[in-house]
C-alpha cells in the first residue's frame, strides 16, 4: 500500500512540474511578442471611386525575401475597399494580430488586377491598370524595433491624386500607389466640422477640401469632410499647423496655429465659412 502511495504521489509531482514548465513557456511565449495594427485612411483625390482589391499583406524583418511573412486578417482575403471613403476619421483596419518581437523592417500589400475608378459623370467603372511590380507587393519602410508586449498602430496614408495616372491620350488610367506610413504612437490628429449659415441655422458642408500647412508655409496634408461637415486629419508629426479652406463664393478660411502633440486629438470645433 505504501509503495502505490508512493508511485502515486511522484505522478502527481511530475505532472505538477509539467504543468509548471507548460505555464513557464507560455508566459515566455507571450512575453516575446508584440501586437501590430495596421490601418489604410485617404488622402482625397478628383474621384468619385477608387476601388483597390488586397490580395495579401506580409512582413519580414530582414532584407532576406524568403523572410517574408502573411498577416491573416479576421475577415481572410481578399480585402475589398473603396479608399475614398477612408476620410473624416474612418479607417480600414487591414491586421490586427500578434508577431515575434524584434526588427519589423517592411511591410507590402499585395494588390490583384481587380481594380477600378469612377469619374464623377460617368456611370461606368474604368479598369486601373495595374502593373506587375504592384501586384507582386507595394514596399512600404517601417525599421520599427518591436518590444515585448507593446501594441504598435501604423497608419497607412494612401495618396489617391498622387496614385492615379492618366497615360496620355489613351484613356487608360494606372495605378501606382503613393503611401506614407506613420506610426500612431508618434502622430497626432486634427479633428473639426464645417458648415455655412443658411436661414440663420448651421448646415453641414460635405466634401469640403480641408488643407494642412506647416507655420513656414508647407502643404503637409489634405481630406474631405463627410456628409455632416466633420474631418479628422491623422499621422500628424508634433508641432504647428495651418488649416486653410478654400471654397468658390465663399471668404477663405485660415486658423490661428494649431498646436499638435503626440496621441492627441486637436479639436478646432466647428468652422463657419462666410459669403463673400
Amino acid at each position: 500500500m505504501n509503495y502505490l502511495k508512493s508511485i502515486f504521489g511522484t505522478v502527481i509531482t511530475m505532472m505538477a512540474l509539467m504543468l509548471m514548465v507548460n505555464c513557464d513557456n507560455a508566459d515566455s511565449n507571450k512575453s516575446e511578442t508584440a501586437r501590430i495594427q495596421l490601418k489604410l485612411v485617404d488622402e482625397p483625390g478628383d474621384y468619385e471611386q477608387v476601388n483597390i482589391e488586397i490580395i495579401d499583406i506580409q512582413y519580414r524583418s530582414t532584407e532576406e525575401d524568403e523572410s517574408w511573412q502573411s498577416f491573416t486578417p479576421e475577415s481572410g482575403y481578399p480585402l475589398n475597399v473603396d479608399i475614398t471613403e477612408l476620410i473624416a476619421g474612418n479607417s480600414l483596419l487591414l491586421t490586427d494580430e500578434v508577431v515575434p518581437v524584434g526588427l519589423l523592417k517592411q511591410v507590402r500589400l499585395v494588390l490583384s488586377d481587380n481594380n477600378t475608378l469612377k469619374i464623377e459623370g460617368e456611370d461606368d467603372l474604368i479598369p486601373l491598370d495595374t502593373p506587375s511590380a504592384q501586384q507582386s507587393g507595394l514596399k512600404l519602410n517601417l525599421d520599427k524595433e518591436l518590444e515585448a508586449g507593446f501594441v504598435y498602430s501604423f497608419i497607412l496614408d494612401w495618396n489617391v491624386q498622387k496614385s492615379i495616372v492618366k497615360a496620355g491620350n489613351s484613356g487608360k488610367y494606372i495605378l501606382k500607389p503613393v503611401i506614407k506610413v506613420n506610426a500612431e504612437v508618434n502622430s497626432g490628429s486634427i479633428s473639426g466640422k464645417v458648415v455655412e449659415i443658411i436661414e440663420d441655422i448651421e448646415t453641414p458642408i460635405a466634401n469640403q477640401l480641408i488643407e494642412v500647412y506647416t507655420t513656414e508655409g508647407d502643404l503637409v496634408k489634405d481630406t474631405l469632410t463627410n456628409e455632416n461637415g466633420d474631418f479628422v486629419i491623422q499621422g500628424l508629426e508634433a508641432g504647428g499647423y495651418i488649416i486653410k479652406i478654400m471654397k468658390e463664393s465663399y471668404m477663405a478660411y485660415e486658423s490661428l496655429e494649431v498646436n499638435v502633440e503626440v496621441g492627441n486629438v486637436e479639436s478646432v470645433g466647428t468652422i463657419i465659412l462666410e459669403l463673400e
